[in-house]
């Protein structure tokens, strides 16, 4: 097979430039016998004269105009490549794939994207809503880089766990309902409840929190999606317990009360993802940027 060595293309392409073996050679820091040998090679592997002398220098002959012509595309688009090779080597570019619970899409990701794309324009995150149970099997089977989910989970191998971020749990109330200044287990059971559904980890703190005061408590309505639990409490349908989100619970704020829980209860998130050695530049900047998010 004829394969082509990119070296000695350049080689003939400079010397079409040019006009010359020695000024390709100067211009390609070479020594001019080495640039006679490019283009001997070159001849011999297509078995073609590919240049000529003339009264004016050396000139293509017809073969070598189009393997120029050619040439030149080829050296771009190599270049091309070798330079988004380095761009995701480095970080600077590539995808991402993040999953993540509908509340972290809502309140934080779109804070996290936007310090990413101010920096880092080239890496495309895609964005997956999951729970973190969905995530971490997801993780361990290599179809997901980056995992924001619950902590604390149990020990996975092949998986790291960095702690990213804690909430405040706080009971969601409607406006018209009379509720005291600190809300009990007791005073929330008598509610009617909206929930998370029962595959979620939001779902386990929330009984945990009730079960250690002895109440097991049903709920009118489970969703997976905490603005849509948050918009049904401003509407009256029912109370919730949620992590505290200043930037979007305001938003609502004259229409729902956000209260304080006795005893206080917190949700923690932490980053997942495979060992650093294992991961690209893309994905690896991408954990840079949410560490800027972590509060400590």
């Amino acid at each position: 097979m004829r394969h082509l060595n990119l070296d000695q293309l350049r080689t003939l392409i400079a010397i079409a430039d040019l006009g010359s073996f020695s000024a390709a050679a100067q211009a390609l820091h070479l020594a001019q016998p080495t640039v006679s040998l490019h283009v001997s090679e070159l001849e011999s592997r297509l078995d073609a004269k590919l240049v000529v002398r003339g009264a004016r220098g050396i000139t293509p002959t017809a073969a070598g105009a189009a393997l120029v012509e050619r040439g030149r595309k080829l050296l771009r688009d190599t270049d091309d490549a070798l330079d988004a090779v380095k761009r995701q080597a480095e970080g600077r570019s590539g995808r991402v794939r993040l999953g993540t619970s509908t509340g972290v899409v809502v309140d934080l990701l779109p804070q996290v994207l936007e310090a990413l794309g101010a920096q880092d324009a080239g890496i495309d995150v895609e964005v997956a809503i999951l729970g973190s149970g969905e995530a971490l099997a997801r993780l361990a089977a290599g179809t997901l880089d980056i995992g924001l989910v619950a902590l604390p989970q149990p020990p996975l191998r092949d998986l790291v766990f960095t702690p990213w971020r804690t909430q405040p749990m706080m009971a969601f109330v409607p406006q018209r309902t009379k509720a005291p200044r600190r809300v009990t287990p007791a005073w929330l059971a008598e509610q009617p409840l909206i929930f998370n559904d029962a595959t979620t980890h939001m779902y386990r703190l929330t009984m945990e929190w009730f079960a250690a005061a002895g109440f097991a408590p049903r709920a009118r309505i489970e969703l997976n999606y905490d603005a849509a639990i948050r918009s049904l409490v401003a509407a009256g349908y029912g109370a919730a317990l949620l992590p505290l989100q200043p930037t979007t619970d305001a938003a609502l704020g004259e229409r729902l009360q956000v209260l304080p829980i006795v005893p206080k209860l917190t949700r923690r998130l932490g980053i997942a993802h495979r060992p650093r050695a294992l991961l690209d530049g893309a994905t690896l900047r991408v954990l840079e940027v949410l560490a800027g998010f972590r509060q400590t």
